[in-house]
């Protein structure tokens, strides 16, 4: 059988989601939990790669097992084997041919920037002091759904075959101290988020126009956009299906 497990994680004490040799990972940490509490060698193939210190509050992964009878009483021992950083909300089986990664058709993902220092945002937002204009940015942040190419904000000497991403919504909400960047789109490249809300943000401090954006996606160089901003500010928070994988 093949399930998918739904869970989150704050990132802060993780080297990413993906196994690396020398360093502590959200799926090494799941892995190990599950090969314990299962008795036998499991390995989970996450819905995509969250690089170190990015948090995940809906991440899905999927892994292959006989028939579990009792997939609630897992769930309840998974939460008490695991560290308090990493939480599994569901376990549900899938057809076989069901792929967290491959299968996926939406990402969502919010980058939090607050602009009054406050001690419990220390590892959870980016801080900014200058004001930012929110409409300017949200002018530029519509700029990015006429494009479809995101190479100029992607992660350099990747190799990923394509820089083709839909974006779907990608808007600022401003609720005074903190403002949320929200985005959707079937897929992203590496570092992606990071590097357009860095670029947003030079909009935000008027360094650049918000029309700027499209000479920026155009040019296809990551040395035309901004700096990417801290890891600690993002968050996955969606990850949809086709219903047609769940049984």
């Amino acid at each position: 059988m093949r399930y998918f497990i739904r869970f989150s994680y704050l990132g802060k004490a993780y080297h990413g989601w993906q196994n690396q040799p020398n360093a502590i990972t959200v799926q090494q940490v799941l892995e190990e939990a599950l090969s314990t509490l299962l008795r036998k060698p499991i390995a989970i193939v996450g819905a995509g790669r969250t690089d170190a210190g990015v948090h995940a509050k809906e991440m899905y992964a999927h892994f292959d097992f006989e028939t579990i009878k009792d997939l609630q009483t897992l769930i309840q021992r998974l939460n008490a084997y695991l560290p308090e950083d990493v939480a599994v909300y569901e376990l549900v089986s899938v057809q076989n041919a069901a792929h967290a990664r491959f299968d996926a058709v939406e990402r969502t993902y919010e980058y939090w920037v607050v602009q009054q220092k406050n001690p419990f945002f220390k590892d959870f937002a980016h801080y900014v002091w200058s004001p930012l204009n929110v409409e300017a940015m949200n002018r530029a942040a519509s700029i990015l759904m006429e494009y479809d190419n995101f190479e100029c904000f992607s992660k350099s000497n990747t190799d990923v075959k394509t820089f083709i991403c839909d974006i779907k919504n990608a808007r600022w909400n401003d609720s005074g101290d903190k403002k949320v960047f929200t985005i959707t789109a079937d897929r992203f490249l590496r570092n992606m988020v990071r590097a357009i809300v860095g670029t947003l943000l030079e909009v935000g401090q008027e360094k650049i126009n918000p029309e700027d954006i499209r000479k920026i996606i155009e040019s296809k160089s990551r040395s035309e956009a901004g700096a990417s901003v801290p890891a600690k500010g993002l968050y996955l928070t969606q990850v949809v299906y086709p219903k047609t994988v769940f049984i």
